[in-house]
Parts: C-alpha cells; structure tokens; sequence
C-alpha cells in the first residue's frame, strides 16, 4: 500500500511569477482563486501571517480548531499542520516570509523573539479589537501594496512595516505588565530547549541529557520551563512526541507499532499507554475519530 504524504509548502511554490523566494503577498480571496489546495491539510516552511477581513468557517491548526471571523490574526511558525473550511466570500490579506528574509534584515531583534513565534505553546490566534483593527488592515495593506509593485527599495520597505506590525501585535497579545515582567533570559533558554527536543525527541527523551546540553543543571532548566510556559522539561519532551505521534497517526498510514518505533519506542505497547494517558484515546480510537 502507497503510503501518504502531507504536503509540504515552501514559498516558491506561491512565487509562480517568478518573484523573490524569501517573501510573498496576497490577498485571501485571491489566493483561494489559484490555490485552493491551500484549504487541505497541508504543513509549510515558513513564517506565515494572516489577517481575516470578511467571512466565517474554522482553521484548524495542529488539531486545535480555532473561529474564522473578520478582525482575527493567525500567526503561525513552520512545521505546523493547518487546514481550513472557509465561507465563499472570505477575505483578507496574507503574507509569507523564511527566517532569514526577517533575521537577517533586522539588528535588533529575530522573528523568534516575538511571543506568537517563539513558543508552539503560545496560541497563534489574535483577536483584534476595533480599536486596533483598521491600523493593523493598513499594515498588511501596505506589505501586499509593496509585494505587487516595483517600488525602489522594494523589500526594504516591506521589512519596515513588518516589523512595526509584528510589534503593534505584540503589544495586543501580551498585556503591558506580562511584557515588563518577562525575563527575556529565560525565554530565550527555553527557546533554545525547545528547538533541541524539536531536533532530537526521537531519539533523548532525557531532561538531564537536554540541561547537559544547555550546560545547565536539570533543576534550573525545570525552573526556566515552570516560570515560562508552567511546564516541566519533562511535560515539553512528551508533549513534542504526542504531537508528532498525532500527526503521524492522522496523516500517514502507518501503523501504531511503526510510529513508535519511529519515535524512539521499541515497546508500541508502552507508547500506546502513555498516548492514551497523554491525549485521553488510545492511538487506534484517535486515528479512527480523526480520519472519519
């Protein structure tokens, strides 16, 4: 049996018109004319940003199912699983870019230091406000004005409103004393935790083999974890391989004791209790209730 694959999306795969591969525009309504594809489960490698202006139906991203209604914002990081189910008048504006189309016009800060992008922890979702709504619409206005024509200092200028943009939605996702408050030390650590289960849960599932890692005691990156995100070292090492075990049962044919094996478990008995106790179904009830 042909095994299935998810898409995976990279910019050029929207760049048709030959444009620069490291960033990319569009309005909603006009990127569900060429690529309708878009609405299926799909993951991507890039940043992504969208603004819903008009319209109604949900976006489900990484199994959580979030309303799609004008003045929402999601912000979503690579390797995330999204789909959507979209009325036929949706609106809005959209906007890709890789890290390094960010990092490395920027001196002072990196995407991943934004909250929306730094953590798979901290919803994607923003709601705004009315009050916020029209100045964040022109932002993303003016990205998708910028990306259409050839303006002189074309990208340049993109990265200017982008940056004010990400900035304006931190300051409404964060509350003003959560921004002061927050040791920026810490975050960074875990950040820097989370990219190393990212690479290696499949084979360290160890909190002690991560601090040794991070030249830190396991004790202090517990503290780091619990003052962050109120998690264990312990809790985001099985939280990473829950996800990809859920990805893989919905998205993939293989079979549970091929997952576990894949995900560092020789024992498909033992992963299959603690997915059970993890997520509240076995791996056979989730795939089942997730396929039908």
């Amino acid at each position: 049996m042909r095994k299935k694959t998810l898409p995976i999306y990279s910019i050029e795969n929207f760049n048709y018109s030959g444009k620069e591969a490291d960033f990319y525009s569009n309005t909603l309504k006009e990127q569900l004319k060429t690529n309708r594809e878009i609405l299926m489960p799909h993951k991507h490698d890039f940043f992504f940003a969208l603004l819903i202006t008009k319209g109604s139906g949900t976006h489900t991203i990484d199994f959580i199912e979030y309303d799609v209604k004008p003045g929402r914002v999601f912000m979503m990081s690579p390797g995330q699983i999204h789909n959507f189910s979209l009325s036929d008048d949706a609106d809005g504006y959209l906007f890709f870019h890789t890290r390094s189309f960010y990092d490395s016009n920027s001196s002072m800060k990196k995407v991943q230091d934004y909250p929306f992008f730094c953590s798979i922890y901290n919803s994607p979702l923003i709601t705004l406000h009315n009050s916020h709504l029209q100045k964040i619409k022109d932002l993303f206005a003016e990205i998708e004005d910028e990306f259409e024509h050839n303006y002189l200092m074309k990208y340049q200028r993109i990265h200017v409103l982008m940056e004010q943009l990400y900035i304006d939605l931190t300051r409404i996702y964060l509350p003003k004393k959560q921004m002061e408050s927050q040791n920026q030390n810490y975050l960074s650590k875990v950040r820097k935790l989370e990219d190393l289960i990212d690479a290696d849960f499949k084979k360290i599932k160890s909190p002690s083999e991560y601090a040794k890692k991070m030249f830190i005691s396991e004790k202090h990156l517990n503290r780091m974890c619990k003052e962050c995100l109120n998690k264990t070292t312990s809790d985001l090492i099985v939280d990473r391989i829950m996800l990809e075990a859920k990805r893989q049962l919905i998205y993939t044919s293989d079979t549970v004791a091929e997952i576990a094996e894949q995900l560092g478990y020789d024992d498909h008995s033992y992963f299959s209790r603690l997915f059970k106790k993890k997520c509240g179904k076995t791996p056979v009830e989730f795939a089942k209730h997730g396929k039908t």
